[in-house]
């Protein structure tokens, strides 16, 4: 049982690790402090329905409809095409007056933007669906397999709580609008490089 939950842990937290649009969002969050319990928790409950649904046997999703990975990174695309470019427009406009003094933007705004980076990233369906589901095929005995989607699903929200109140840690560099700035920017370019690759 232990075995595989660590299994799972480590499945779960290898997949999340690297610094996609949806990190890099929930990084912005942190940094702002605004809104981050329920920013985090979001996002890792939906990756918890995601693995749940992958372990359960429902990773033939794109073998059922072909067309699916295909019409997800068009639209995952265009999302973050549109996020990149709203970040270069608020680094040119320079306007952080918001952030710098700790202000807050609207929770739905901040839970809407965070819904569409997890649901329209195709990469999550692939990781989720497809590589967790396929790895806990290893383990026929169904207290295993539960062991191990449990693992999966713990990574997610130890990495996502981590990552966003963590972010604080960097708070006493982000007080100015030329660090916002840069921020902006880099998460701009980080939109856009995974929105040409989403459609290469």
């Amino acid at each position: 049982m232990l075995a595989a939950g660590v299994t799972g842990f480590a499945t779960g937290f290898a997949l999340i690790l690297a610094i996609g649009a949806q990190n890099a969002f929930v990084l912005r969050q942190g940094l702002a402090r605004q809104h981050v319990f329920w920013l985090c928790l979001l996002c890792a409950t939906s990756d918890a329905v995601l693995i749940t649904a992958g372990v359960l046997g429902f990773g033939y999703l794109v073998t059922l409809y072909p067309a699916f990975p295909q019409i997800m990174a068009w639209g995952g695309a265009a999302f973050l095409a549109v996020y990149g470019a709203l970040r270069f427009l608020a680094a040119y406009q320079g306007d952080y007056a918001l952030q710098v003094a700790g202000g807050s933007a609207s929770l739905w705004r901040v839970l809407a933007t965070g819904a569409a980076f997890t649901w329209l990233n195709p990469h999550v369906y692939l990781d989720t669906l497809g590589l967790v589901g396929a790895v806990s095929t290893q383990f026929t005995d169904t207290a295993l397999k539960t062991a191990f989607g449990a693992g999966a699903v713990m990574a997610s929200y130890t990495f996502f709580f981590t990552l966003g109140y963590g972010a604080r840690l960097l708070a006493p560099v982000m007080q100015s609008a030329r660090a916002w700035r840069r921020l902006d920017l880099l998460i701009g370019l980080v939109m856009w490089a995974l929105a040409v690759k989403l459609v290469s």
